[in-house]
């Protein structure tokens, strides 16, 4: 079994003025969770979605469900938790209630706010958690990355072939999951929002998965305007 968990729990607060989430803001006449689920039920990969949202907007999430897709038989909704793998946590169990989640169910966890990841990213993702156990959707780094360990001066500049950017899905199999979280102190899980982030922690060997620029998380009004620019392109 592979189920897709949407993390769509925050709040948007770097989006500005919005009165919503920006899960929910509008990109070609839907609100961008829709995209991102919508992608997901169309993927021969994927037999069921749960979606993490916050407590407050459940009932919001399942009249837009309801609204704008009309199969929704394979969607659950969960409230979220107080940070991302909270949330993973409450969608596996959403899971488990619904469908009984095994040791080697796969988990395909992606940010509600990407609506542009694509069919051939998610299928690599369950392929290779199938094979390797966990794995990450990253980017090759196109800029020069600095570090700076006082927020003020340059403290070191890492090769540039050697970095990736992070995305999402980062995908894994349940009873992997289920170690490494449970071996995770409350500390490490307030500190660290990261699934693929405690597999590392805990001497797992993390694959990568090719991302593509396309699959660019919404953060900001900008990319809200990239995001609606990129549909009409599309149309």
């Amino acid at each position: 079994m592979v189920v897709a968990g949407i993390v769509a729990g925050g709040v948007g607060a770097r989006m500005g003025n919005s009165v919503v989430p920006k899960q929910f803001l509008e990109i070609g006449g839907k609100p961008i969770i829709i995209h991102t689920i919508e992608k997901f039920l169309v993927s021969a990969d994927i037999d069921y979605i749960v979606v993490g949202v916050h407590a407050d907007w459940q009932d919001y999430l399942e009249d837009l469900i309801h609204k704008y897709i009309k199969d929704s038989k394979r969607i659950e909704i969960t409230a979220g938790g107080k940070n991302r793998n909270d949330t993973i946590q409450k969608i596996i169990e959403k899971a488990d209630e619904m469908w009984h989640v095994e040791d080697d169910t796969i988990f395909v966890t992606h940010d509600a706010v990407r609506p542009f990841v694509s069919l051939e990213i998610i299928e690599e993702n369950v392929k290779m958690a199938k094979e390797y156990g966990v794995c990450d959707t990253v980017a090759e780094a196109t800029d020069t990355i600095v570090q700076s360990d006082n927020r003020q001066f340059i403290t070191e500049i890492p090769r540039r072939d050697e970095m990736y950017q992070g995305q999402t899905p980062q995908s894994f199999k349940y009873g992997l999951f289920r170690e490494v979280y449970n071996s995770m102190t409350e500390e490490e899980l307030n500190i660290v929002t990261d699934a693929c982030k405690m597999f590392f922690l805990r001497g797992h060997n993390v694959y990568l998965v090719k991302g593509s620029v396309q699959n660019f998380k919404i953060t900001y009004p900008f990319d809200l305007k990239m995001a609606n620019c990129m549909l009409e392109v599309s149309k």
